[in-house]
């Protein structure tokens, strides 16, 4: 039996809102194309969960991505040309928030669900609080609205440290940590919350691991879907989710098992 938690902690884009995780994947892609450095879009969702400056680094820092910018720019990427295309994505990524930002189906009855079974209604996100000012508003006109949002911003350093995780977790009023499931579409907010010391459900098909819109999702033979899902499944295992949903849609069936 399911045991019973005092709050639950979702992640915000895959998670909860922006099916597919599409919008901070399409930017990511652009602000590289921009200075002619064509990354792909399974480069662009690696570090995805990250603090989004740490995203960029992480992404010139590959082998084949700071070869390209070595042979075209005679030197690799530093953190003058990071902290550049960082202050470049943030307007542009609010800008795409702005038409990306739909909340997931399913996802308020799930989260009425959890209230109903006392819990508080925790999220944490790689976004920054400027980001977070422009998706927020639009949950909540479609049903969504946490007790408590806590960004990449708001604490000493993002995911995987569990700073994020504890911050909410005061916020709300909850303790020990162990009362707390973490819900996160990608491996490092899975690793963020066993670094907490949560339980853990990773989500495989809304988020980053499938990355795919709902009618592209639609579009799937159940045999394809099930194929693709598997090798997300695999990571989401190895990074030691306890969990694994497709959707959190299906959560208050994994609360009431």
């Amino acid at each position: 039996m399911m045991p019973r938690f005092q709050a639950v902690m979702f992640d915000w884009a895959g998670t909860t809102v922006d099916y597919g995780s599409r919008a901070p994947a399409r930017v990511f892609i652009e602000i590289f194309h921009r200075r002619g450095i064509e990354i792909t879009e399974a480069e662009a969702r690696g570090p995805m969960g990250l603090a989004k400056r740490e995203h960029i680094a992480t992404v010139a820092g590959l082998p084949r991505v700071t070869a390209m910018w070595q042979e075209k720019y005679g030197s690799p990427a530093g953190d003058v040309e990071v902290d550049a295309m960082y202050d470049e994505f943030l307007p542009l990524q609010k800008e795409t928030l702005a038409n990306s930002s739909d909340v997931i189906p399913g996802i308020p009855e799930a989260v009425e669900e959890c209230r109903r079974q006392g819990m508080k209604i925790g999220s944490t996100t790689g976004y920054t609080r400027e980001l977070m000012d422009v998706v927020a508003p639009i949950a909540a006109r479609n049903g969504y609205a946490p007790d408590a949002i806590v960004c990449s911003d708001d604490v000493s350093a993002g995911r995987p440290a569990p700073w994020m995780n504890f911050r909410t977790a005061e916020l709300l009023g909850i303790y020990p940590m162990n009362a707390v499931l973490i819900v996160d579409d990608t491996a490092v907010g899975i690793t963020a919350g066993l670094n907490a010391g949560a339980t853990t459900v990773a989500i495989t098909q809304t988020g980053n691991s499938l990355g795919l819109s709902l009618d592209e999702v639609n579009d799937l033979s159940p045999a394809d879907l099930t194929e693709r899902l598997a090798a997300g499944e695999e990571q989401f295992r190895e990074a030691g989710a306890r969990h694994l949903l497709r959707s959190v849609a299906d959560l208050p069936d994994l609360l009431n098992s």
